[in-house]
C-alpha cells in the first residue's frame, strides 16, 4: 500500500469516529512533522466545533477577531489543534512512507546534505494530505460521518503561510469561502473546484 492510500485510509476512519452531534464545523489537518524533520511528517487529524469558536470569540471580547477565533489554529480547541489521531507517526505509516520516500529518491542519512530533498519530502507530504482531504469530501465521508459538509482546514504551524493554498486545494470552493476571505493573496487556488 502506498504511504498516500494509507494517510487516506486512517484518515477516513478517525473522521468515520467523529462524534456527529456535537455541532463540528471543520475538520482540521494538523501538518507536521517529528522535530522538524521532513523525514518523519504526520498530520494530526481532528475538529473544531461551533461551541468551540464561540467560546474563543468570548475570550477575546472583539468583534474584530471573528474569522481569527474560528478559522485560526492559534483559537482551535485541543481536538483541532492536537487532533485525534496522528497519521503517520504510528509504526505502519512511518515504515510506508520510509519505504516510498526511498524509492523516490527522497530518503537521506542524518550524516547527509538534504540537496533539496527536505523541500521536495514537505511538498509530497502536502500533496498527500490535500488528497486526503479531498477523498473525504468525494467518497461522501464527511457527510456521511458528521451529517452535512464541512471543510477541511489545512495548516502547518511552520509555514503559516502555506494554510490557505492548502486548504483552498483539499476543499470545494463554496465550502470554505469565509475561511478564504482573510487570503492575504486574495484569490484561492483554481485547484479547489473540486
Amino acid at each position: 500500500m502506498s504511504f498516500a492510500h494509507y494517510v487516506e485510509r486512517v484518515t477516513d476512519e478517525v473522521v468515520g469516529g467523529f462524534p456527529a452531534d456535537v455541532g463540528i464545523y471543520a475538520v482540521t489537518f494538523r501538518i507536521d512533522s517529528i522535530d522538524q524533520d521532513p523525514r518523519f511528517p504526520y498530520v494530526a487529524v481532528g475538529y473544531t466545533t461551533e461551541a468551540d469558536a464561540a467560546r474563543s470569540a468570548q475570550q477575546a471580547r472583539t468583534a474584530s477577531d471573528d474569522w481569527e477565533t474560528r478559522w485560526s489554529y492559534a483559537y482551535f480547541p485541543e481536538t483541532g489543534l492536537e487532533g485525534v489521531r496522528a497519521v503517520g507517526r504510528d509504526p505502519e505509516g512511518a515504515e510506508a512512507h520510509r519505504r516510498e520516500a526511498e524509492s523516490r529518491g527522497l530518503r537521506y542519512a542524518d550524516d547527509e546534505e538534504p540537496d533539496g530533498r527536505d523541500e521536495l519530502l514537505v511538498e509530497w507530504f502536502y500533496e498527500v494530505c490535500v488528497a486526503a482531504a479531498r477523498r473525504l469530501h468525494g467518497s461522501g465521508r464527511i457527510v456521511e460521518a458528521l451529517g452535512r459538509p464541512v471543510p477541511v482546514v489545512l495548516y502547518d504551524m511552520f509555514e503559516p503561510d502555506a494554510m490557505f493554498e492548502l486548504t483552498s486545494a483539499a476543499n470545494p470552493a463554496a465550502l470554505v469561502a469565509e475561511f478564504m476571505a482573510e487570503d492575504p493573496a486574495g484569490a484561492s487556488s483554481d485547484r479547489s473546484e473540486a
